[in-house]
Formats: C-alpha cells, structure tokens, sequence
C-alpha cells in the first residue's frame, strides 16, 4: 500500500453499470476509481500518471472468447501493476492468469472479495504471483476419506470430527488461515445427518460489524436505512442443516449474546423487531488459534465460548506437517485437472524437493494456490522448480528458511511419497530412520482416523484381531473413544 495513503483503481469496463457498482464499493472503501471502457481510455489515465498514484487495475467483462487486450496491454505497459479481472465463469479464470492477471473475482463482484482481492494485490512484501492468495476457487466438498494428512496430530483431529458429525453437537475448529477449518466444517456437514441440505457459510471477518447482525439474523423492512424488504438471516436459511461462521472472534459482542441466545433457545429473531422464527440448526465455528485467551482477555463472551466448544478441534499448520506435503501436491494436482480449462500434470522430483523445503505461511490454502497458477501457466506436462521461481527466491534470499523444520527426504525419497499417496513419516529430522515402535503407532493412529474410529474395521484393514489391536493400542499408550 502506498506510503502518502493514496490508493487510486484503474477500472476498465464496457459495462457502465458495473463500473458504477465497482466505484461504489471502492468508493466506500476509500478508494479514488479511474474509469475506462476500453484501454485507449485506460492508456490515458496512465499516462497522466506522473506520480504513481494508480495502485491496482481491474478488469472487468471478461468471458471466454474475447480478447484479452486490455488486460494484456496493461501487463506489457506497466508490468509492476497489479492487475485483476472479473470473470463471467470458471473457464475464464484460467485464461485471466495467463494473460497475466494477479487474481480473478467472478461476477457480479462481491463487495468483501473485491476488496479483500485488492488489499492483497498491494502486498509489497510478496509480489511474486504464485505466492498470492486466489480469491476465487472452484472446489467440491471432500468427505472424511479425502482429506489428506498423515501426522498423528492431523488424523486425530479428523478422527474427533467424524465422531462428532453424527451427532448435532457445536464444533469448534482452530488453526491458521488456509489450515483447512473449512475444509473439515464441510466434512462434518458432509458426514452428518444434515447432509441433504446445503451448508450455509459466512466469513465473519469480511462482513462489517454493523452488518453481521443482520447477515446471521436477518431484518425486518425498515430496521435499518436502505432496508427496504425482509431479509432471512442465514441461519433462518440453515433451518435443518448446518451452519459454518467462519473467524467467529471477530464478532461484535452485541452479535455475540445474540447468537448464544439463538443457538440455546433455537429461536432466530430478526434485526428491526420481525417475527421470531423456530429454527432447527447445527452450527459449526471457526477461529485462529487463541479464542480461550480472547476470553481472558473479556474480547469474547466466555458463556458462548463453552457452548460453540461442544467438541473442539485444533489444526496444525502445514510447517508442522511437511512429510503430508507430498501427498498434498498429488492430491492437489488431481483436483485442479478437474476444473475448467486445465489439465493432468505432474510434478518433477526438483518442484516437490523446493515445495518441501518451503515454510508455507499461507498453509495448505496457499500450496493449492501456488499449484493452480503454476498448472495454469504451465506449458510442459510436468511442473518443475522453474514453475515456482518467487519459492525458490524466498527460500534463497530471506529467512523464511526459520520458519518451520524441513523433512529430512530426498527428492527421490519425496518423488516415491508423492506416488504412494499419504503415508507415515519413515525419517527423523536428522535423515535417520524412525524406531520400529513409533512407526507402528503412527499406522495405527492413521489408520483409526481414516475408519473414523471404527475399531472393528481398523482391525480387519491392519489384519489383526481386535484383541491384538487393543493389546497394541495398550502397549503403545494410544488412548481413542472406540467406536
């Protein structure tokens, strides 16, 4: 973001009426909008230029099929400019990154991801583009059998949310941003009874605070300036199904006491004094790390705390979890040769050793995002480090190095892990191989989160007796709920 505080949009848009709606939200946010139809007007903003104020360019009307001059000329004139496009569907988003797009929103633009797109594309401190957060993402819901993750603390997290979707019980997920708390909130929803109803998601952090009231609850017309009709709240929409509320400690505490209020009596209430509507909803939180210290501290209501906590799961970030990385990258790869526009690639033995070696800030959100926009850019049938050169030089240049403790594997070593497909860790930090014991301990654990705790199957898939399986659970001092 620019020093003097001066953020100025280039917005180039055939459409007159979205532009208005662009400027209006940029507008809000404290943005100064140029507009253009085409690149001659855009060209001519540029060049009035002089002192750098134009911070961003997006561009919108793309579709498959039309050119994409303007995005192009924008990335050839002024290559440090960070640009974005707006989408009209799926197949689109892949010809924006090739044509050199920083980002892609689908249309029409949501007023949080434009701005969140925006504040990301004027990160000075990463500029390299597979490093950027995607703000539009095409991925179906996995199940429980998906997930991926080998780590004894991973596979016991996910063994606790298999247990737990079979019941209506509050879930609680922690980790780091990109860690994957959505990803298990959707498992749960998936596994659960609830499963024939969509679930209904929210960012609490993206909405403002005097609006979050009337996104969960919903309003009556009139409660507020500018509501001009009902509005059902999203949890009124979640009525027999499951709700996620993602960054939950980010809620305002006036919304906090009305959402415990909610959840224990069952009863939604309109913002405005509308009529109190019965509601039958499970309700699944996410947070990063430290919600119980937010309570300490009085910024989070300790009552609504222990009720959201019914079961709470902590995730571990993917610094912590470098040996899941190669099955990560397989599986990965598999998901995004199935969007539109792209294709079945593989990854050579020196991208897997650099994504390895790498201490992924962004956790496993930004490992798929640096994977998308290397697939997308590709050429080859294969990914090589050359297809990660911001990884390479932030690995070479900075002391993101510190940041985590790489796995002692070879790239062959890696390359062999890729193929198998999620498995346990055979070496220590020091290259050395791990005693017998704890290998073993490791398959077991594995192998309950992956049946979900039952422990009948666990013994037929590992082939032993179920008494042999508890003598070994015993000896290797592994405790689980037995299902």
């Amino acid at each position: 973001m620019q020093q003097n505080g001066a953020r100025s949009l280039l917005l180039i848009d055939a459409d007159a009426g979205e532009r208005r709606v662009v400027a209006a939200i940029a507008g809000r946010a404290g943005w100064r909008v140029l507009s253009a139809e085409d690149w001659g007007g855009a060209a001519a903003h540029l060049a009035d230029d002089a002192a750098g104020e134009i911070a961003a360019a997006l561009v919108g009307g793309w579709r498959p099929g039309l050119p994409a001059c303007a995005l192009r000329a924008v990335r050839a004139e002024h290559p440090e400019l960070p640009a974005l496009a707006v989408i009209g569907d799926e197949h689109a988003g892949v010809a924006a990154l090739r044509a050199g797009a920083k980002d892609f929103l689908r249309g029409p633009v949501a007023a949080d991801r434009l701005l969140a797109a925006l504040d990301r594309a004027l990160d000075r401190r990463r500029t390299g583009r597979e490093l950027l957060p995607l703000t539009e993402r095409s991925s179906r819901p996995l199940s429980f059998e998906e997930v991926i993750g080998s780590t004894p603390e991973f596979r016991a997290a996910l063994a606790a949310a298999a247990r737990a979707a079979r019941s209506r019980i509050t879930v609680l997920v922690e980790g780091e941003p990109g860690s994957g708390k959505e990803t298990i909130a959707r498992a749960v929803h998936l596994a659960s009874p609830r499963a024939r109803r969509a679930l209904q998601s929210v960012d609490c952090a993206a909405v403002p605070a005097n609006m979050i009231g009337s996104v969960l609850f919903g309003h009556a017309r009139g409660a507020f300036p500018g509501a001009f009709a009902n509005h059902v709240g999203l949890l009124a929409q979640a009525d027999g199904g499951t709700a996620f509320l993602d960054n939950v400690d980010a809620l305002p505490p006036t919304t906090q006491a009305k959402l415990l209020s909610t959840i224990e009596i069952g009863v939604v209430e309109p913002m405005g004094g509308g009529a109190p509507r019965a509601i039958d909803v499970r309700v699944i939180v996410a947070a990063r790390p430290g919600l119980a210290e937010l309570v300490r501290a009085g910024r989070f209501r300790e009552d609504l705390y222990f009720r959201l906590a019914g079961v709470q799961l902590t995730l571990p970030p993917l610094r912590e979890r470098g040996s899941d990385i190669p099955a990560l990258v397989r599986h990965l790869l598999h998901r995004i040769a199935e969007q539109p526009g792209m294709r079945t690639l593989s990854i050579g033995d020196d991208a897997l050793a650099l994504l390895m070696r790498y201490g992924w800030p962004g956790n496993v959100r930004q490992l798929h995002d640096a994977l998308f926009r290397a697939s997308a850019l590709s050429d080859s049938n294969a990914l090589t480090a050359a297809d990660f050169p911001q990884i390479a030089r932030e690995l070479e240049y900075s002391n993101r190095k510190s940041d985590h403790r790489p796995v002692a594997l070879s790239a062959a070593s890696a390359a062999h892990a890729l193929s198998q497909g999620p498995g346990v860790t055979l070496y220590r930090a020091d290259g050395h191989l791990r005693p017998l014991e704890e290998i073993e301990a490791d398959v077991i654990r594995l192998a309950i989160g992956q049946y979900q705790g039952r422990m009948t199957e666990v013994a037929r898939r590992l082939g032993i007796g179920r008494s042999t399986l508890y003598r070994k659970l015993a000896e290797l001092g592994i405790q689980v709920d037995a299902a």
